[in-house]
């Protein structure tokens, strides 16, 4: 019995020390400060846009206006946003921990090469310098694997299987951003390892430090989360103009990538940075007027509001399509090779 509540004991220290860590820290990504903040701004953003429309404002309004949409909260949709919070927040974490590992071990193979290529490091700068280098280049960085490991789970049907689930929302809220299968998180944070530690090997050997400072990459990284961050996955409207919309990514921008209409699929792949879908054509700038859109993806139905069919499912599909496309490939290669056996040597 004491040996049992021990354990009792235990997981729920765990349990308080994970809930500080989430609500708590400004790094977390959803500090209750960063979402108070976000709410600010939504206030502001949907107060002015009223008060010009109208020039009047009421609470009452306001109040509307910023009420997340029914299906959001009661919905099933709703719910299941819930349990990917609870589960990815207390249980899957464990995932990050190890990409983390091959992100420093990524950093030391690129330092070693570069050594063995170029020889000693070239350099030996210290002061503010490495610190504002390294936070812009590992933000850019991080912000490239993002894209890529993005433009991957759109274009490989196996590993859209598993992205789905986070499309399957059909109304959006700051915990949509948790609605994310276990399996993406482990591909996401491997991605980005490789992306971040080769960026942090280069920098290392170019700035000749054995260990560079992150925090500059952390002050934009709040930046983002305490400003539009949690409102990407929100009904409020928010859209850059002209060349800010070709940098950032805005909420709106974000909003249509979650949208069901095709000419949407595949579009603004970026987490903060719309930088990298504007160089690679996959940008589509949102207007000023908020469009209509229709969340979630056709065809899945209630079954993606489960256990089994956002947990299980997927992981079934995708390793039906690269079962499928193994044998493909093996047929080809038996059919080529019959062809070259039979083929006339030549003279």
């Amino acid at each position: 019995m004491s040996l049992l509540l021990h354990a009792i004991s235990g997981a729920l220290a765990r349990v308080g020390t994970i809930g500080g860590h989430i609500f708590f820290d400004p790094l977390s990504g959803f500090s209750l400060a960063s979402l108070a903040c976000a709410m600010v701004v939504a206030t502001l953003v949907v107060g002015v846009g009223r008060w010009r429309r109208r020039g009047r404002l009421s609470l009452r309004l306001m109040m509307r206006a910023l009420r997340p949409r029914r299906a959001a909260v009661r919905g099933a949709s709703g719910r299941t946003d819930v349990g990917f919070f609870l589960f990815n927040a207390f249980a899957g974490g464990v995932l990050i921990g190890w990409a983390l590992l091959s992100q420093t071990q990524a950093a030391a193979w690129t330092r070693e090469a570069l050594v063995a290529l170029g020889g000693p490091a070239p350099l030996h700068i210290t002061g503010m310098l490495p610190t504002a280098l390294t936070g812009v280049a590992l933000y850019l960085a991080s912000e490239l694997a993002y894209w890529v490991d993005h433009w991957l789970s759109h274009r490989v049907p196996a590993l859209w299987e598993i992205h789905k689930v986070h499309h399957t929302a059909e109304a959006l809220t700051p915990l949509t951003t948790f609605r994310v299968h276990p399996l993406e998180s482990l591909k996401f944070y491997n991605i980005t390892a490789i992306f971040t530690g080769v960026a942090a090997g280069m920098l290392q050997y170019g700035l000749g430090a054995s260990q560079l400072s992150v925090i500059s990459a952390d002050v934009l990284f709040v930046a983002f989360t305490f400003t539009v961050g949690h409102l990407h996955h929100s009904h409020v409207w928010i859209s850059f103009r002209g060349g800010l919309e070709k940098l950032l990514m805005s909420p709106a921008a974000h909003q249509i990538h979650h949208s069901s209409d095709p000419r949407h699929f595949g579009r603004n792949l970026g987490n903060s940075l719309a930088l990298w879908d504007w160089l690679f054509g996959t940008l589509y700038a949102p207007a000023a007027k908020r469009e209509r859109l229709v969340f979630g993806v056709p065809g899945e139905g209630e079954a993606a509001h489960t256990v089994t069919g956002a947990m299980l499912t997927p992981v079934a599909k995708a390793l039906s399509l690269l079962t499928r496309a193994a044998g493909e490939v093996a047929a080809e290669g038996r059919r080529r090779g019959r062809k070259a056996a039979g083929a006339k040597p030549a003279v």
